[in-house]
């Protein structure tokens, strides 16, 4: 049996897909660098060390959207294309874990 089919993502200029996609590295990079998270050392220099290249992809894509006129964020649509694209699970990475009973 296939898994269920995700709905479509909305329509969205080069731009807004672009600022979509450069958030969702940001996303999770930071969920790698989580120091609430499990992981070694090694792995969160390493992400950190990315995050500087993803963190000036995401101001390039920003930026482009600002030059192109597009001044307006559709907050509802771009929730959307989140939600398709696991923006929900891979963001709750940079959240605090919850309190475990011990």
């Amino acid at each position: 049996m296939l898994p269920p089919e995700l709905p479509p993502l909305p329509a969205l200029t080069r731009a807004e897909a672009d600022l979509i996609d450069r958030y969702l590295d940001v996303v999770d990079l930071l969920g790698r660098i989580n120091p609430a998270r499990p992981g070694d050392t090694y792995g969160g220099l390493r992400a950190a060390q990315a995050l500087v290249a993803k963190a000036t992809a995401l101001r390039d894509a920003l930026e482009l959207m600002h030059t192109r006129g597009e001044n307006v964020m559709h907050a509802s649509t771009l929730a959307r294309a989140l939600r398709v694209l696991d923006g929900e699970r891979r963001a709750a990475r940079v959240a605090l874990p919850p309190v475990s009973g011990s």
